[in-house]
């Protein structure tokens, strides 16, 4: 059966995070009519946990259409099996400790897909690990968020996290599994083939600071430049960098 989205949450010994993602999934399936629930499928995509995360995942199994666990090169080449493991005409990455942002979303994007644009995308709010809010990522960081997105848009940045960016799965290359940045990578890519960028005017997901690009920062940064060093050329993304570094001081002040 073809679906309509594919959700999919990457997990790795994520037991302390991952119910409050299911939980949100769950409520957001339980507010929608049974037969909207079959136009969305969930899969989950475990690299062999060896804490309590495949039990965890398994107690909600009710709600899990596919649940692959085995070992991994990692979060991208996982996100890679998630990409072959979906049949929905659009995908959302909802990974560990991620949330979908409140119970009615769903409800509300679904007859919005309808429209058939080649990308969703919207504000995130930012949550710690225990749960408080941080703010929303457009108010609490340099990225504002434009209303009709480009990939130029991506020149000083992400302007858009991964959990707030909705696209056509024919759409969507495979991630480089090398690079800590490949998230940036990605949406630039999809974003050049994509002719329609649906922005909703409601945030799509809670997400969860502290990642991988977090824990290894000095790399994910090199590995950005390179991304965007290979999408508008070596000085001027040089030259974006500078004016990178300006914007972070400048917001620190703030």
């Amino acid at each position: 059966m073809t679906r309509l989205l594919s959700i999919i949450t990457v997990t790795y010994n994520a037991e302390i995070f991952l119910e409050r993602t299911l939980k949100s999934i769950t409520a957001n399936l339980a507010s929608i009519p049974p037969d909207q629930r079959l136009l969305v499928e969930y899969i989950i995509v475990d690299g062999a946990s060896k804490d309590a995360t495949l039990s965890i995942a398994k107690s909600y199994h009710s709600m899990i259409n596919k649940l692959v666990s085995e070992p991994d090169k990692g979060l991208y080449d996982a996100m890679n099996k998630g990409l072959g493991l979906a049949t929905g005409e659009y995908i959302w990455f909802m990974n560990a400790g991620d949330e979908i942002h409140d119970n009615k979303v769903l409800a509300r994007l679904l007859p919005l897909l309808s429209a058939k644009a080649d990308v969703y995308y919207s504000d995130a709010l930012f949550v710690n690990n225990d749960g408080s809010v941080v703010g929303l990522r457009s108010e609490v960081t340099p990225h504002n968020l434009p209303r009709q997105l480009t990939w130029q848009d991506m020149a000083l940045g992400m302007k858009v996290c991964h959990q707030a960016f909705i696209p056509k799965r024919v759409l969507a290359p495979h991630y480089d599994v090398t690079n800590l940045s490949a998230d940036i990578g990605w949406e630039i890519d999809i974003l050049k083939q994509s002719t329609q960028n649906y922005y909703l005017d409601f945030p799509l997901c809670k997400y969860l600071t502290g990642g991988i690009s977090v824990q290894k920062h000095r790399k994910s940064l090199i590995d950005r430049f390179n991304v965007l060093s290979k999408h508008f050329g070596f000085l001027p993304t040089l030259w974006n960098h500078v004016l990178i570094v300006l914007r972070s001081m400048l917001q620190k002040i703030k």
